[in-house]
């Protein structure tokens, strides 16, 4: 019960996060505690080259020095960003890319992290966006047994809250609502975003998400509504699951919702984060919302989410990053050198990519996508 409880409360810690940035170093460490473990990093990175990286308070001196002189050296990030390609699962440990000699004798464990009290690792990868990628990584005391493949699993199950939540936050944070304000960011970001009470009206929209209604997606007597009976009950439950706050609920299926809109124009995405009451909400409407809806278009930047062709072909989610990419038409050479991996490994990947979804080219893998988008 206790362990079930840990995971609850980090998933609640999650969805809090989401609209406030700033308590994602709270959140990392009650992830951390689910596996009684030191501390938790996020760090994100963006097509363009740039990244950041947030941390749980406990973890923030050996990551001063690792940003000093060790971010060249380390062997771990070095080895993941290759060898995740062709794992079986998203989530990734130190027994994935390392043999045991390796970890036992590699400066980076046997000088950082053994001066840190620190050892084995286990990280899950996560899309938030078709241009964003970012790793939830744990990080475990030294002495401690390595990560099982039931923590595995655990860390599996947290993944997909934590993107959901990054979808909004991790917008924020470019936003700089610190700064400017969460009303003012949110006006900013470019999904639309709606805020809503217990009874489900709305009680914040911004222009975004305005411009997307009339089509498949409308707002009668202050609530959302979706024109198409077999997307609308599913929207109905999801955001029924989001209101009702019961713990269990926030352990249920992330899976988004396709809102069906008049050809030609795509169907909108829609993702329903429930909101947990914080105890000190840092904007008014955050003190009567308890659900955010965020809709989007999955191909608005001319590429597919990366997490919605995962969820649809049961692929992973490295697979889902190639078969995006290559899906929109460019080169597995472009691709690789987009995700920083070698071509042949793209190349492998993609075979897998077509064997799962069972094409054999590269404009039937396209077509492919394209029906995955517009169903």
């Amino acid at each position: 019960m206790e362990h079930h409880d840990t995971v609850i409360a980090a998933i609640e810690s999650i969805y809090i996060a989401a609209a406030e940035p700033t308590h994602w170093p709270v959140t990392l460490q009650a992830i951390a505690d689910c596996f009684d473990d030191v501390g938790a990093i996020l760090i994100y990175g963006r097509d363009d080259g740039s990244f950041g990286v947030i941390e749980s308070p406990s973890l923030e001196p050996v990551n001063a020095e690792y940003a000093l002189h060790w971010s060249t050296r380390d062997i771990r990030a070095l080895r993941s960003r290759e060898r995740g390609y062709f794992l079986k699962r998203d989530v990734i440990t130190d027994r994935d890319i390392l043999t045991a000699d390796e970890i036992e004798t590699d400066p980076f464990y046997s000088d950082l992290l053994r001066r840190h009290g620190l050892k084995y690792f286990a990280a899950a990868i996560v899309s938030p966006d078709p241009r964003i990628e970012v790793a939830l990584s744990v990080q475990r005391a030294l002495g401690r047994a390595e990560y099982s493949e039931d923590e595995l699993k655990i860390l599996e199950r947290l993944a997909p809250h934590v993107e959901r939540s990054l979808r909004l936050s991790i917008r924020l944070m470019d936003a700089q609502s610190v700064q400017t304000g969460l009303a003012a960011a949110l006006a900013r970001i470019g999904i639309g975003v709606f805020a809503l009470d217990s009874l489900g009206r709305i009680v914040f929209s911004n222009a975004a998400s305005e411009v997307l209604l009339g089509d498949g997606l409308n707002i009668v007597q202050d609530r959302l509504v979706l024109a198409n009976p077999s997307t609308s009950s599913d929207a109905v439950a999801a955001i029924r699951r989001a209101l009702d706050g019961a713990p269990n609920t926030l352990s249920w299926d992330t899976t988004p919702v396709l809102v069906h809109r008049q050809p030609p124009k795509r169907p909108l995405v829609l993702h329903v984060l429930p909101l947990p009451p914080s105890k000190q909400p840092s904007n008014e409407f955050l003190a009567s919302a308890r659900a955010i809806v965020l809709v989007s278009d999955p191909v608005a930047t001319g590429v597919a989410d990366p997490a919605l062709i995962r969820d649809v072909l049961g692929v992973t989610l490295g697979e889902a990053r190639i078969a995006s990419l290559i899906g929109s038409g460019i080169s597995p050479k472009e691709a690789a050198e987009r995700l920083g991996i070698a071509e042949e490994t793209a190349r492998s990947v993609l075979k897998r990519v077509f064997s799962k979804a069972g094409v054999s080219r590269q404009s039937e893998l396209a077509a492919l996508i394209s029906r995955l988008a517009s169903k």
